[in-house]
């Protein structure tokens, strides 16, 4: 790997590089045509693992100042991700015995989608949302949110002023935040004895076994095994006491958190961290072969492209998303293989995509065009796309599927 290697973890010098993507822009940073002259900036874009706590992680972190303060993403224009949502917080509730007397924080709460629930049930709760954009369309929705990003010195704010909450959450945050020891003491700080903390997060073993090779970007500078974060918790006397796999996001764990002692362990713990052993998680096993997938990937889904391309078919994309700006940055396509990408969120349509600069237009594009075929970036949600698409799909457009395995649907 070029560079010395440091853990962002445990700080061990011991690494190894299992995968390059190149140099790629930023994966959600969406241009407008005025942008076009302006120079796009560019970072490598490699993967190493620590071979001593075994976490994968990317080598060149870009501050989040400049991935978070603005930011085109927002939860609530994902349907799945919204019933998501709606049942765990009806689960937490249900499960932690949660009132009018609890205090729920979730850090990374982007447009309070999940906090809405809590709001209905009578629970009060707080955001933290770093995207200014973002948080200000939350606090539109009624959810109380600090545009701040999460880390030890605002934890002690909030513990001070607020008091310590009974539950914290984070879904696909704790990957985002390079001072990850600074997150997780924030986390021990903010955490009132008996509390939990749930964190949901891309599963670095189905990322592998899968070659979803498009959630690897910028904004993800980790990608965890229960086996890598088991070292970090304990550093900040924090006990991981429960975890669950979940197929959201292409597979992501649930894990529970805990002060030592509040709670017991369960065998769910163990269970994990020997399947993880088992499939070679704590050696170079694991990822020995990765880029080899990745770059069978590549390979298979630019010749399909290209044989549609001279068979005169016409090809547009669907998701304008940070793993599809990954996939596309990495791919390379020729100029014009792809006419266009339509995404449902208005916040992106009339931008450009990073890097190929493909104009980004609303989903009722597929039906006006009919493109005979459409490259799922989302792929993650196939099954709500197909479902919306129906009509396209009807008048006898396809959907190409790059991964984990590139297939016509």
């Amino acid at each position: 790997m070029s560079g010395p290697f440091r853990c962002l973890s445990c700080g061990s010098p011991h690494g190894r590089t299992v995968l390059d993507l190149g140099s790629q822009p930023l994966a959600n940073n969406l241009l407008r045509p005025a942008d076009l002259g302006k120079t796009e900036p560019r970072f490598p874009l490699r993967v190493a693992v620590c071979e001593a706590c075994w976490l994968l992680q990317i080598t060149e972190v870009v501050p989040p100042v400049e991935l978070f303060s603005e930011y085109p993403y927002f939860s609530s224009f994902s349907d799945s991700f919204v019933r998501h949502a709606r049942a765990a917080a009806e689960r937490y509730a249900r499960e932690f015995a949660l009132g009018p007397a609890s205090s729920v924080v979730e850090i990374a709460s982007n447009d309070g989608c999940l906090l809405r629930n809590f709001i209905r049930l009578g629970v009060p709760c707080l955001g933290i949302e770093p995207a200014a954009n973002v948080a200000d369309v939350a606090r539109a929705h009624g959810v109380e949110t600090i545009a701040d990003f999460f880390g030890g010195k605002l934890a002690e704010r909030i513990a001070d002023e607020d008091g310590p909450a009974d539950l914290i959450l984070g879904n696909n945050v704790l990957a985002h935040a390079p001072d990850t020891n600074d997150f997780v003491a924030g986390l021990a700080r903010l955490l009132r004895r008996g509390g939990r903390i749930v964190l949901e997060f891309p599963y670095a073993v189905d990322l592998v076994a899968q070659t979803e090779f498009d959630t690897i970007y910028h904004e993800h500078v980790f990608y965890f095994t229960l086996t890598s974060l088991q070292p970090l918790f304990a550093r900040h006397a924090l006990e991981i006491i429960h975890v669950e796999h979940l197929d959201i996001h292409g597979g992501s764990l649930r894990i529970f958190v805990g002060h030592p002692g509040d709670h017991a362990r369960e065998t769910s713990v163990g269970g994990f961290l020997a399947r993880e052993a088992a499939l070679g998680v704590g050696s170079i096993a694991l990822y020995e072969n990765f880029a080899a997938h990745v770059e069978r990937v590549r390979h298979e889904l630019l010749a399909l492209l290209a044989r549609l391309r001279a068979g005169g078919k016409s090809i547009a994309a669907y998701g304008a998303s940070a793993k599809g700006s990954t996939l596309l940055n990495f791919l390379q396509p020729p100029a014009g293989t792809i006419e266009f990408i339509v995404d449902r969120s208005p916040h992106k349509q009339g931008a450009l995509s990073p890097g190929l600069h493909l104009p980004i237009l609303p989903p009722e594009t597929l039906l006006a065009r009919q493109p005979d075929f459409a490259l799922l970036l989302t792929w993650n949600f196939a099954g709500e796309i197909f479902d919306q698409q129906a009509e396209y799909r009807a008048r006898g457009g396809r959907f190409i599927v790059p991964i984990p395995q590139v297939t016509i649907r």
